[in-house]
């Protein structure tokens, strides 16, 4: 129970249920706060406890500056924490590993249990091995689980043991999906002393995509799964009160674009301005008009845009969401009552906020991004000529190079931009049946002209969730879909997390003999360089519908807004205008949608399909590690538990392991795609007898601390200026130049006793809240990274794991300094991390270059997680005591 200092407790009636709840009404200071900061506000009022809330907290939060920078720390507690599998299994693993050690240390194991809501949704392990193929579904599913039993029954086992933890098998669809339509509440109660609370649903999850659900008016953001791990276990996330953005949409879409081409217009529009670190608020006119799916489409991508989160209000259209996906009337009734008694209800709410941009929705227009990154936009005239300059700056020619090849005995000529891949995928998209059923219209208009995907192009379709499945059956345009094939390849994250499977043979040996720079098109949110396939080198996001003309075009060197897609049966050019959905027959197609379709879906989700209800595991306190397994093994963050740890003051004569450029990514840290046989990663599973056709991805081996420290800096696209020339996880082992994988030179340094740093550019750490992009680092024996700027989940899961982050001053980059990668570098000053400035000296051949670098570890609850050697060990270092 709260101190309750302010005097806000208070209750409301509802049906016939009595609420209690922290009153925002009561503070009239309170009114003129973004919808963020009163959710933080409500969240301090409920938890004072004058240690880690205080009254004093409360009051900054009640006198919110909007124009001071970050400064302020306060102990936030989310209401519930969301997973998936890639995430989750290393989650999980840490959970098992520390009741172990809890036990080791003689206390009881039992206490390392989730405190909180807890939900993994298992979504990211289904590949795109069989598709255009009406057995594609039941294939790849079939070859998921014999994947990953190892994980399953480890996920299982944990589904078992931990009390609160709640797992949705495989099958469901993809996570945040998931959340939007049945995991999250809106309005979420508790109960304490025989009484309901109510307060904000709220989240934080492993997956950077977990803002989806701000779409739903509930505040939520991607954290580290260290983090994640840690808010499970009672533990307060420490984080500076953000300043907020206020985004001001106007008009309406004009007819021909789609809530793709406005989140990318808006993710232009947000990176360019610069919101990192930052709260970003939709308000305005042109919000009540946006369908809560547009909103999550917006929502979803603010990893993209670079914002902690992206919140819309909850209004009417909230509440129809709530009503259609299948909560029951008295819920979607206690959310109205609620939301209005805070002050919060409605979309014409309009708050004092940091800044404001504004975007009249009337000037969006059809693009796309790429073919690079998502904040990329361009205009869908302009994607040929994008594509060629692309192609001049990459491959050096101006003209594509052509392939003959045969496929399924068609005689086909592929080419620099054919697309190899077009898929239909992500959460950002495959939620919103608007450009669903687009998809739809557009394969049915096509077919009736009789155009069809080009052979070279593999398709797929990957529902968000099984009532995508449903809708588009009930309205006949799945057969029409698949006419194009586009069939259904699997319910969950497919090839934007890097899951698109293998080219068919014949175009993968025409893209290798030929040289070849091939593109894909994808619904997705994620387009960074080797993620989507290793063989595709161009990535393009767009809405579902552009996902079907370019497979009918079958290359972007064209310009789909005046060039024809393709000749129909009587010979005559069939142009992008001819075959797109008319805003009527969108209409009759979106009246279909029902309560029902929703509801017999989520009905048995929690159950799994028969492959899951087979797995046998035990529910044992802790768990019978196999170390044989390849899968999921015991990892070493937990050894040493009851020596002291040592003081940091000075890192000495470290070398630097990678030497890398601006907007390096998780992905290109910690790869989660396909593992090549001739790596690192791959020599370890084929001595431990895995073929090299059961790889799998190094998403779902994230259990085993083995391979991912091997795939450390693995990205096939990663370039290291200390082995300049090559591409990959290449690096120079130093003094001796020898060049070899960064693994190898790792492993080499750390016999010698020699610890590692990092050096990069602008925007380190950008793309998935990925935990091993800095575990896989630490493993290796990196001691620090010094960038020019961090990507605010990944700063915070350095420090999670003790990774010293440091950040040139203004002006400063080590180009600017002078520093070439092959110095020794010291690092003074540290304080054991509670110094905010360091003096570091890169040293070679008798000549030094002395800087001052900022310590990133931002909050006084930051530094004590650092001096424990990372947050999970200081959280089992609390229980223990």
């Amino acid at each position: 129970m709260s101190k309750n200092s302010f005097n806000t407790l208070s209750s409301l009636q509802t049906g016939a249920q009595t609420l209690h709840y922290y009153s925002l009404a009561a503070l009239p200071q309170a009114a003129r706060l973004p919808l963020s900061i009163k959710v933080l506000l409500e969240n301090l009022l409920r938890h004072e406890d004058g240690k880690t809330v205080t009254s004093e907290q409360i009051e900054y939060l009640l006198n919110w500056d909007a124009k001071a920078a970050p400064s302020q720390e306060i102990a936030y507690r989310p209401a519930r924490v969301l997973m998936q599998d890639f995430t989750g299994v290393p989650g999980v693993v840490d959970l098992a590993s520390m009741r172990n050690a809890m036990q080791q240390l003689g206390g009881d194991p039992t206490r390392i249990e989730p405190q909180m809501q807890t939900d993994l949704v298992i979504d990211h392990s289904v590949q795109v091995d069989v598709a255009g193929s009406p057995e594609a579904v039941a294939e790849n599913t079939k070859i998921e689980f014999a994947r990953n039993q190892e994980r399953y029954a480890f996920l299982k086992w944990g589904q078992q043991t931990f009390t609160n933890l709640r797992v949705v098998p495989p099958g469901a669809g993809i996570v945040h999906q998931v959340n939007i339509e049945y995991l999250a509440s809106v309005m979420f109660t508790s109960k304490a002393d025989g009484s309901i609370f109510a307060c904000p649903d709220t989240v934080v999850g492993t997956d950077s995509h977990t803002t989806m659900v701000n779409g739903l008016g509930v505040l939520g953001w991607g954290v580290g799964g260290i983090e994640a791990e840690a808010a499970m276990l009672g533990q307060p996330i420490s984080m500076l009160v953000p300043q907020v953005v206020g985004f001001h949409l106007s008009g309406k879409l004009p007819v021909g674009t789609t809530a793709t081409d406005l989140v990318l217009t808006v993710t232009a529009m947000l990176r360019k301005h610069g919101v990192v670190g930052k709260f970003v608020e939709f308000y305005g006119p042109g919000v009540a008009d946006l369908t809560l799916a547009d909103r999550a489409t917006i929502a979803n991508m603010a990893p993209e845009y670079g914002a902690t989160c992206g919140l819309f209000p909850v209004d009417e259209q909230t509440l129809r969401y709530l009503e259609i996906t299948g909560r029951t009337p008295e819920h979607v009734a206690a959310v109205k009552s609620y939301f209005s008694a805070q002050g919060m209800f409605g979309s014409a709410y309009e708050a004092d906020y940091s800044e404001k941009l504004a975007l009249d929705m009337g000037d969006v227009i059809p693009c796309v991004a790429g073919p690079k990154r998502p904040q990329d936009n361009i205009a869908l005239h302009r994607v040929g000529e994008v594509f060629r300059a692309a192609l001049k700056e990459a491959e050096g020619r101006e003209q594509p190079a052509i392939r003959n090849l045969l496929v399924n005995g068609e005689s086909c000529a592929l080419a620099d931009g054919s697309i190899a891949i077009a898929a239909i995928t992500s959460c950002t998209n495959t939620s919103n049946p608007s450009v669903m059923l687009g998809a739809g219209l557009m394969a049915k208009n096509a077919n009736a002209r009789g155009i069809r995907v080009k052979p070279w192009v593999k398709t797929s379709l990957a529902p968000g969730s099984r009532v995508v499945t449903r809708y588009l059956q009930d309205s006949g345009l799945l057969q029409e879909l698949e006419q194009q094939r586009f069939h259904v390849v699997g319910y969950g994250c497919t090839t934007c997390i890097g899951n698109s499977g293998p080219l068919p043979q014949e175009v993968s040996q025409a893209i290798q003999e030929g040289g070849l720079n091939v593109a894909s098109v994808l619904s997705g949110n994620r387009n960074f360089e080797g993620r989507v396939n290793p063989e595709v080198k161009m990535n393009f996001l767009a809405s579902p519908p552009l996902v079907v003309a370019y497979a009918i075009a079958g290359t972007v060197n064209i310009n789909l807004s005046s060039d024809p897609l393709a000749m129909d049966k009587e010979g005559k050019p069939v142009y992008l205008s001819d075959i797109w959905p008319t805003g009527e027959q969108l209409a009759a197609e979106l009246g279909r949608l029902s309560r029902e379709q929703y509801v017999e879906s989520y009905t048995s989700v929690l159950d799994g399909d028969a492959n899951w209800r087979a797995i046998d595991a035990s529910a044992t306190h802790t768990y019978a590690w196999d170390t044989t397994s390849t899968y999921v093994r015991k990892p070493p963050f937990f050894e040493n538990m009851d020596k002291p740890r040592a003081t940091i003051d000075s890192i000495e004569g470290a070398r630097v392991l990678a030497f890398l450029g601006d907007s390096v990514t998780t992905d290109h840290i910690s790869p989660a795609g396909s593992i090549k046989a001739d790596s690192p990663a791959g020599a370890y599973l084929m001595e431990h007898g895995v073929a090299s056709s059961d790889f799998n991805s190094y998403g779902s081996r994230r259990g085993n601390h083995e391979v991912m420290m091997r795939g450390t800096f693995a990205n096939i696209r990663l370039r290291n200026k200390i082995a300049p020339g090559t591409e990959g996880g290449v690096t120079r082992h130093l003094p001796d130049g020898e060049q070899m994988s960064i693994y190898a030179a790792a492993m080499k340094y750390q016999q010698e006793g020699v610890p590692a740093v990092v050096i990069a550019g602008k925007e380190y750490g950008t793309g998935s809240s990925r935990d091993w992009a800095a575990k896989g680092p630490l493993l290796l024996g990196v001691k620090a990274v010094i960038a020019e700027s961090f990507e605010r989940i990944h700063r915070t899961n350095l420090v999670g794991v003790g990774i010293l982050p440091l950040q040139f001053m203004p002006g400063d980059n080590a180009t600017k300094l002078g520093i070439e990668g092959d110095e020794q570098i010291s690092i003074h000053d540290i304080a054991n991390g509670t110094s905010r400035q360091v003096r570091v000296v890169a040293a070679k051949e008798g000549k030094e270059i002395t800087f001052t670098a900022e310590v990133r570890i931002d909050t006084p609850q930051e530094v004590e997680y650092f001096q424990q050697g990372g947050i999970l060990r200081y959280v089992l270092t609390q229980l223990a005591a």
